[in-house]
């Protein structure tokens, strides 16, 4: 196999020299470039469990594992079951099942709060958000909120949670001491809002819809400020926790789109196989993780090249990734 041409990226292939392996390899079976500097966690919807990179460990959980989310201390993974309205807690140390939680009708997104107490879980059939306490895994809140939650981001401060509304409302925004919706942000331009991500300053949400776009909303006041355009189909998107770029998926199409949060134009278009779902960067923005659903397979990205410079095979329906330090 000629490893130059599969990998791009020279700085990746530092782990063969002359068709040999180096002793780091030797000892450690990664290449020191190897594109983990910590754990990432990949939900399989088919295979109803997680892969833990690096090693590509299986973890065996429930039917049809959806969204991840990992504690600030990356000592827990919570998973949504949407098929049995359950979200599984898991020992990021061992792979074992800890807790299996009830929650509302069909969870699809999971947050942790910024303190690590509560995983806040969108029930998008139940039109609510339920509150698991991590210490003892109980569901100890319910949030009402208008049609179908998909998926919540927290205010660095915790005070403010932000939920998207796919049935059409808007962008909700919650006073999470009082547990309560204070405030619904229309979305003119988009369909559906899906998934979203706040800037570093927590001034702008970027909010992915169903069809093809990111809305760019001005969270101070409650406007629009450009609707652009990416791939076909709803995905996950993520701020690069240094601010560089913003990036999201397409699962009915073939790229990610790479867009400039200063200029708010599109930088560029990856291609990464079919059907490209979840995005996370590594906690120092070096790399992008993207689970390419139809493919069976997750991408790296080079966020210094904007090249893929790694694929691994992986089981059935990846769909979204979870890595300690970006939330």
């Amino acid at each position: 196999m000629n490893i130059r041409a599969r990998y791009k990226n020279p700085l990746i292939v530092c782990g063969f020299v002359a068709g040999l392996v180096t002793l780091a390899i030797a000892r450690t079976g990664y290449c020191t470039e190897e594109p983990f500097p910590g754990p990432v966690y990949v939900s399989l919807k088919q295979d109803n469990g997680v892969v833990s990179f690096p090693g590509s460990t299986f973890w065996k959980g429930g039917p049809s594992m959806l969204y991840t989310a990992v504690t600030p201390d990356g000592k827990v993974l919570m998973v949504t079951s949407p098929t049995t309205d359950r979200v599984y807690a898991f020992d990021t140390g061992s792979g074992e099942q800890v807790a299996v939680v009830a929650t509302g009708k069909t969870p699809k997104g999971v947050k942790v709060t910024p303190d690590g107490k509560e995983a806040w879980v969108s029930n998008e059939s139940g039109n609510s958000i339920s509150i698991v306490d991590l210490s003892t895994y109980e569901v100890v809140g319910t949030v009402a909120t208008e049609k179908m939650p998909h998926n919540v981001r927290f205010s660095q401060d915790g005070k403010s949670g932000y939920v998207t509304l796919q049935g059409g409302a808007g962008l909700g925004v919650i006073d999470t001491a009082e547990q309560k919706l204070t405030r619904i942000i229309p979305l003119p331009g988009i369909t559906g809002p899906h998934n979203l991500d706040l800037s570093g300053d927590g001034k702008t949400a970027f909010v992915r819809d169903i069809v093809n776009s990111v809305a760019v909303l001005d969270l101070e006041t409650g406007t629009v400020i450009k609707v652009i355009r990416a791939g076909n189909g709803h995905a996950g998107i993520d701020v690069l926790p240094d601010g560089r770029y913003v990036v999201t998926g397409a699962i009915g199409d073939t790229f990610v789109t790479v867009i400039d949060p200063g200029t708010l134009e599109v930088v560029k278009k990856i291609p990464v196989g079919k059907g490209p779902h979840g995005v996370r960067a590594s906690a120092d923005s070096r790399w992008i993780y993207v689970t390419v659903t139809a493919d069976n397979k997750v991408v790296v990205i080079d966020t210094e090249t904007l090249e893929v410079v790694r694929e691994y095979p992986v089981g059935s329906f990846p769909f979204w990734a979870a890595v300690p330090g970006n939330s």
